[in-house]
């Protein structure tokens, strides 16, 4: 993929946009509301597999509506579009483009303390921004691209 491509599916700190919960033209925003349509009123029959099939979670059914209701109303077109409507802390919105950069590796004071990232944000950017550093954007964008956005960090 083109380096002009990726700059539409990668935010500055190296996080996928396309995968990201808040993203309106994200996949999970798309598979949301195909889940939604296919469940259409479920609720009915969450109550009665309860005790039909023996699972209890199914009591959770109106909780889970709620989250999924919420995934499919999503409206962030991305943070190279708009500030980031998931991390309301983020600094790197606006510094990518006073610094005149595509990614924060690109930047003569990474890693900096600025990020407004929380721990385990931070731990993940580092790394994500030292690959791409180590392999560039392409080679990075290819290896990642088809795996999950959320990521336990150790």
């Amino acid at each position: 993929m083109e380096y002009n491509e990726i700059l539409k599916r990668l935010a500055p700190c190296g996080l996928s946009c396309e995968k990201c919960f808040a993203n309106s033209s994200g996949h999970i925003q798309h598979h949301s509301s195909q889940l939604k349509k296919y469940l259409g009123e479920f609720d009915q029959y969450a109550e009665r597999f309860v005790d039909l099939v023996g699972e209890p979670s199914f009591k959770n059914y109106p909780e889970f509506k709620k989250l999924l209701k919420y995934f499919t109303k999503v409206s962030c077109p991305g943070c190279r579009e708009t500030d980031c409507q998931l991390f309301k802390a983020c600094n790197v919105k606006n510094c990518f483009k006073e610094k005149h950069v595509d990614f924060c590796f690109q930047c003569n004071e990474f890693p900096c303390e600025n990020t407004g990232f929380d721990e385990h944000l931070k731990k993940r950017w580092v790394k994500m921004q030292n690959r791409m550093k180590e392999v560039g954007v392409e080679k990075f964008y290819k290896e990642t691209k088809d795996g999950p956005r959320y990521v336990k960090v150790s």
